[in-house]
């Protein structure tokens, strides 16, 4: 499988000796890229940052990067469903207890949170990919 970039195009496949470790599009800019040294711990890092602060209280989720991703994956998605069940309650649940315009704010902010989920919702995905194993390479 590929994706594409307009300047590179990024393929799933197995390290070359001496290759540049590369990150596709999306990747968080707080991790380095696989098979960069350390790239794991700066993951779990970024991961433990990502998700609830109970979370860096598990020896299993500190342990085992791949666990704590997955962990991190189903906990983006569960933002993401509240996210979407308050953009649909917002101007029924609020009318009766906020002005119009605040009402507006707060969908308005509800779709501005959808947004910014949806690219850590990509990150953490890609993360995970990479912590199972998935490389990716640059391709002319």
């Amino acid at each position: 499988m590929s994706i594409t970039h307009p300047r590179r195009r990024i393929s799933s496949v197995p390290d070359r000796a001496g290759s540049r470790p590369v990150s596709p599009p999306g990747w968080p800019s707080a991790v380095r890229p696989p098979g960069a040294p350390d790239w794991e711990a700066t993951a779990v890092a970024w991961l433990l940052d990502l998700c609830p602060p109970e979370y860096r209280s598990y020896p299993t989720l500190r342990r085992h990067a791949v666990v704590l991703a997955r962990f991190a994956v189903l906990h983006v998605e569960a933002c993401q469903a509240a996210v979407n069940q308050g953009l649909s309650e917002a101007r029924g649940g609020l009318r009766e207890v906020a002005e119009g315009a605040v009402v507006e704010a707060a969908v308005e902010t509800w779709q501005r949170e959808s947004a910014r989920l949806l690219g850590v919702r990509r990150e953490v995905g890609l993360v995970e990919e990479a912590l199972r194993g998935r490389r990716f390479v640059a391709r002319l």
